[in-house]
């Protein structure tokens, strides 16, 4: 028997995937109607997580922050079985993931970080990736459990803060593609360009499949020999940032980008490569 602590919209797709695939799911919820919501699956929905986890030899957590973590654990602890496994599929910080795992441990409790690059689809259609760090012990007893819930499984070492570091990179590039594309649509309706037209720009030019490439110049490439030097970077953010005040669009990102640019070419980087901005990962 599965439990289930936490039914929003990840914990709801993975429930009614577990119950698809034949699992007994017991469920609980902070907001108790959303686990209600689950019933016509046949999960079983309880009034507190002890009960919800009593008899479950794994317990999958999916809340919040750290903070909705630990007070559920400790709600749940009177009713967690002896050889469970708690799974926590939550967006935490690195460190007190880390000393959330080294306190459960001392306390004789199985605890595997596991979150996820998954929307509520992904989760109902195991597509998507799942992240996990931390004892390799416990990651191989619920490697098989995990599996069938995601499309990848990636285990990123023993260091129990790993996953949460490598996720919270990777919603930190989400959120500046994403905030990057808003930039992009105020300059284009600065130019009396619509939404749907800018997009169009995405269908026959697409950064994205470069980011690797990008990434791996910053760190290893000779950025004296400049593609695009960084003060005609800077040159090209200026008629951005200009072109958009013009059209009273200001945009969001891309000044703080320029300042960026700026304290570089300060340091004497002007004709460098414009990613030279990003080599501090070097160090």
């Amino acid at each position: 028997m599965i439990a289930f602590v936490g039914t929003g919209l990840l914990g709801s797709g993975f429930v009614r995937a577990l119950r698809r695939r034949g699992e007994t799911v017991h469920v609980w919820n902070r907001t108790a109607a959303r686990a209600h919501e689950l019933a016509d699956s046949g999960a079983i929905q309880f009034d507190n997580p002890a009960d919800a986890v009593r008899g479950a030899s794994l317990v999958h957590i999916c809340v919040s922050d750290d903070a909705a973590v630990d007070a559920v654990i400790e709600q749940l602890r009177p009713g967690l079985e002896p050889n469970a496994v708690i799974v926590d599929h939550t967006t935490t910080a690195p460190v007190p993931t880390a000393a959330r795992t080294t306190r459960l441990t001392a306390d004789g409790i199985a605890f595997q970080h596991a979150p996820v690059f998954m929307g509520p689809s992904n989760a109902l259609n195991a597509t998507g990736s799942m992240l996990a760090s931390g004892d390799r012990a416990i990651f191989e007893r619920v490697k098989g459990a995990l599996e069938p819930m995601t499309g990848k499984l990636i285990y990123l070492g023993d260091e129990p803060g790993r996953a949460a570091s490598f996720k919270l990179m990777g919603n930190l590039v989400l959120i500046f593609v994403s905030a990057g594309i808003a930039d992009m649509f105020e300059l284009a309706r600065a130019g009396g360009i619509s939404g749907d037209d800018a997009a169009e720009l995405l269908n026959w030019f697409n950064p994205a499949g470069g980011l690797d490439s990008r990434a791996n110049r910053m760190l290893h490439g000779d950025l004296s020999q400049p593609s695009w030097t960084l003060a005609m970077a800077r040159k090209d953010a200026r008629l951005m940032i200009e072109s958009a005040a013009e059209g009273k669009r200001p945009l969001a990102v891309l000044p703080a980008i320029a300042a960026e640019m700026d304290r570089w070419i300060a340091k004497g980087d002007a004709d460098q490569d414009w990613m030279v901005i990003g080599t501090g990962a070097r160090k």
